[in-house]
């Protein structure tokens, strides 16, 4: 059975865009469950990241069932691409977002919902299908299983946890000394990434979530999650992040001392 979920408001349009986001998490997570740790062959995309059939066979079910329930609206999904490109409404789908990890066995993934309107994301999930831990933000606010959730209060860089997908690409994209230099100076530095880092900002386990870059459908539902927490998200130099160039999540208060530090010739 389905957790509960939390509403914006009685009688606002998202309440029923939040369940049936549940019901397409509910849905891709049996088959990811079923996938889990089990034969199946892993293959190389043209990008040369791995796709598993359980990435395709997800999305194919929500984007079924998309096109079911509300026909008007577009898609974007990572596996197959862009439908009704033209819609108001679009839904960017990342079925399994960490496949690297999953294909390793690791619990470290999760499957990415955003809802857009006019291009702006309104609506984000990260679903974990194995515990079947369901974060949902609109910006406005963020629930986990049902609960509010806010991320957690941290006014120094020294006190922070930073976490990161991949230390070496932000060598090989960004300012690496000054990343370096940043993770260092922190607290605790741990590569829980992919969607997982930004789970854990939004739910106040960590301060700080880097990626050097990510796609729009790995990006779309991070971004009212995030807010909705009372975080901020941006690009690596402090800028809209659907702009490109990075992602930057935090607790919001260390927001600008980070960007500057990332961004530093030389740190202090």
């Amino acid at each position: 059975m389905s957790k509960p979920i939390a509403t914006p408001m009685p009688g606002s349009p998202l309440a029923e865009f939040m369940q049936f986001a549940r019901h397409l998490a509910d849905e891709s997570a049996g088959i990811i469950r079923h996938y889990f740790r089990s034969g199946y062959q892993v293959e190389l995309k043209a990008d040369e990241t791995p796709v598993t059939i359980a990435d395709r066979q997800a999305e194919e079910r929500m984007r079924e069932r998309i096109m079911q329930e509300y026909p008007e609206h577009g898609i974007l999904g990572e596996e197959f691409g862009l439908h009704q490109p033209d819609a108001a409404y679009r839904w960017v789908l990342d079925p399994i977002d960490g496949t690297k990890n999953f294909i390793a066995g690791s619990y470290l993934f999760g499957t990415l919902i955003a809802l857009l309107h006019r291009g702006r994301p309104i609506l984000g999930v990260i679903h974990q299908p194995l515990v079947d831990d369901f974060l949902i933000g609109d910006g406005e606010g963020a629930w986990l299983n049902g609960r509010p959730v806010s991320v957690r209060p941290c006014s120094s860089i020294r006190e922070a946890v930073l976490l990161n997908t991949d230390h070496w690409s932000v060598f090989q994209l960004h300012n690496g000394p000054a990343y370096e230099a940043l993770s260092r100076r922190v607290k605790r530095y741990r590569t829980w990434g992919d969607c997982h880092g930004y789970f854990l900002v939004a739910t106040g386990g960590a301060d700080i979530m880097t990626d050097a870059v990510l796609e729009t459908w790995d990006l779309a539902a991070l971004v009212p999650i995030v807010q909705g927490a009372g975080g901020r998200i941006t690009n690596w130099q402090g800028e809209d992040p659907f702009q490109g160039g990075g992602v930057v999540a935090t607790g919001g208060a260390i927001h600008e001392e980070v960007i500057r530090r990332l961004n530093s010739k030389i740190e202090d």
